[in-house]
């Protein structure tokens, strides 16, 4: 059985990947999956419904889009 996630916002790269963060309930883990890549990125390691590390989106420019309630 998979893991239950609750959703905390989006994000978007300054390549124009859109990134979900989201919470892992039972541990309080946090993750972050590219959502949507940008049209213009050419990072391999920004990959549809695949994870990303936190240090290479702080250097790719995150910037707060959005907000889940």
């Amino acid at each position: 059985m998979g893991a239950v996630f609750k959703l905390l916002g989006f994000s978007r790269l300054g390549c124009g990947c859109v990134v979900g963060r989201y919470r892992e309930v039972p541990s309080s883990r946090e993750v972050m999956y590219v959502e949507e890549k940008g049209a213009a990125c050419g990072s391999h390691w920004h990959r549809r419904n695949h994870t990303v590390a936190t240090d290479r989106l702080r250097e790719s420019g995150l910037a707060v889009i959005a907000r889940a309630s």
